[in-house]
């Protein structure tokens, strides 16, 4: 995902070419009452039955509640349009048409989350005072406007589908390579680009036609632009998340064997730290420094990143012998867990059972055990993208074995890398682990480090049900909520059936005959859910 998902190659460090084949990949307020809608859809009124009147917690009636708390998602990739748009300079109907397929995907996956790559290398899906338009929406490097917001359109239709939006960012990569990308080729980028006017913020990496720019991680200015470039995005729409991926320094493979020329920076502002230890700490600043920013302007807006999967080998660190984004990249993972400079955290555990250097059994209990006791959610990088490659990956069990593990160490979410290898469905793998794991659909884990404010109980006052047998439910108000969740009840609980933004009608597509007995609960922007109505029970 930002760009994504680095191959077990990277690990294994078997091949410097493969290093940089991959490494070109760069990868609201809370919100309306819940409300009785006008135009309630056309059909047959359900007759309501006596229901009981008190309400408790947990309880819909006399049974106990259930649903699945986890976080599920998909990475959306725009960098050389590897998932959306389909290309670049699409006309702004056809764009709006690819996202909302996308969209529909997630939904019918049972996602609640969608992470859309929105600044792939400097430049924003967004008019943005700071950065030109992406090329890969526009087709052009010159930062020419396309004439519409996508933002406010995606951040919009997500919302509609009550899917988290969690833009994502990748800090300091400038231009992507030629000829898609601008490279090392000044000429090639808006007069105005903040590369051309601030020379000192930027660093060709590696040298010549082949490299790309970067915004100088060492340097403050820089540093504190792009977190601005960001934020800005923040200010700007209502999003969900602010989510990084693990391009901060260059892999060792992506300066064809050549260090990263930031020796003017480190020369002005290392102070007498060694060079490995200052850069960790210009990464470490910006991961602290933009979760206090972001706290500051919206403090409901979580704020995570989806690192290299090794923090580092043995002693304190996993069960691994592949590259380390401590040392390599100098990204001190463990630290922004510890220090709770992360609402969340996705490392790509790109690796399959029994690999032996990276085993994903050995190194996703490390994360588990890292997290542990912080407040900050472990989310776990899942590599559809390699479904169908020799070896063990050529089994359609893989994914699903590696969710089960999952569940096991009580992780609180996946994202799955990339949306077109979750449409694409090789060997089946992805219906089969949704069928397992993804059956029903689920309420996002509640982040107690976020301000809570769960609403009062809704009221479930009438029915209908259409031709095609869906069951609509009309609702009194109750203040607060930003979603609402349908469950409905069986012989021994009540399960989860639907979810909605606020606002949305309250549907069950697919009711069983005779009657039906619901509960409803409003959620707020934390997923803190608030009281269940008393139950309503239609006579069938």
């Amino acid at each position: 995902m930002s760009l994504l998902r680095r191959p077990p190659v990277w690990v294994a460090l078997l091949s410097a070419a493969a290093l940089f084949a991959v490494a070109v990949v760069g990868l609201g307020l809370v919100r309306a009452a819940f409300y009785e809608a006008p135009g309630v859809p056309a059909g047959d009124p359900v007759a309501a039955a006596e229901a009981p009147a008190q309400v408790e917690a947990g309880r819909c009636g006399t049974l106990p509640v259930s649903a699945p708390r986890e976080l599920r998602g998909m990475w959306l990739t725009t960098v050389y349009n590897i998932d959306f748009p389909s290309r670049p300079g699409l006309p702004q109907d056809q764009v709006k048409t690819e996202y909302l397929k996308w969209l529909d995907l997630a939904v019918a996956k049972h996602h609640n989350a969608i992470f859309v790559h929105v600044r792939p290398s400097g430049d924003a899906f967004w008019p943005s005072a700071y950065a030109p338009w992406s090329n890969w929406l526009t087709g052009k490097l010159d930062g020419s406007d396309p004439g519409w917001d996508p933002m406010a359109f995606m951040v919009g239709e997500a919302h509609a589908r009550n899917l988290e939006f969690h833009a994502w960012f990748n800090p300091y990569r400038g231009t992507q390579f030629a000829p898609s990308g601008a490279g090392t080729d000044l000429t090639k980028l808006p007069a105005d680009h903040p590369l051309v006017v601030h020379p000192e913020w930027r660093i060709a990496h590696p040298a010549g036609a082949k490299g790309r720019f970067y915004y100088d991680p060492g340097n403050p200015e820089a540093r504190r632009f792009v977190e601005d470039a960001m934020l800005e995005a923040v200010q700007k729409y209502d999003v969900d998340g602010v989510h990084f991926d693990d391009f901060f320094y260059p892999y060792p493979g992506d300066g064809g064997g050549a260090d990263f020329p930031d020796g003017a920076s480190y020369a002005k502002y290392g102070n007498g730290r060694n060079r490995a230890d200052w850069r960790r700490e210009n990464v470490n600043t910006l991961v602290r420094e933009m979760k206090q920013r972001i706290a500051e302007i919206k403090p409901w807006v979580k704020f995570g990143i989806s690192p290299f999967g090794i923090w580092r080998n043995g002693g304190e660190g996993s069960d691994t012998k592949g590259l380390e984004s401590y040392s390599a990249i100098y990204a001190d993972t463990r630290k922004w867990v510890r220090e709770g400079w992360l609402d969340y955290i996705v490392p790509q555990l790109y690796w399959t059972i029994g690999f032996d250097k990276a085993d994903y059994a050995k190194v996703l209990p490390w994360w588990a055990k890292t997290v542990k006791g912080t407040g900050v959610q472990l989310y776990i990088g899942i590599a559809d993208y390699r479904i169908g490659e020799k070896g063990d990956w050529s089994d359609p069990a893989q994914i699903d074995k590696q969710l089960t593990l999952n569940d096991r160490y009580g992780v609180q979410g996946q994202v799955h890398y990339n949306a077109k290898q979750i449409r694409a469905d090789r060997l089946g793998a992805v219906t089969r682990y949704t069928a397992r794991h993804y059956a029903a659909p689920a309420l996002l884990p509640p982040m107690s480090r976020l301000p809570a404010s769960p609403p009062a109980a809704p009221r479930i006052t009438g029915a209908t049900r259409d031709a095609g047998g869906r069951i609509t439910l009309t609702t009194a108000a109750a203040s607060g909520g930003a979603s609402w969740a349908l469950y409905r009840t069986g012989e021994k609980d009540a399960t989860l059936i639907a979810t909605g933004r606020a606002g949305t009608p309250v549907v069950d597509p697919k009711p069983p005959a005779g009657p039906v007995t619901y509960c409803l609960s409003g959620l707020d922007r934390s997923a803190n859910e608030g009281p269940l109505s008393s139950p309503f029970i239609t006579a069938g």
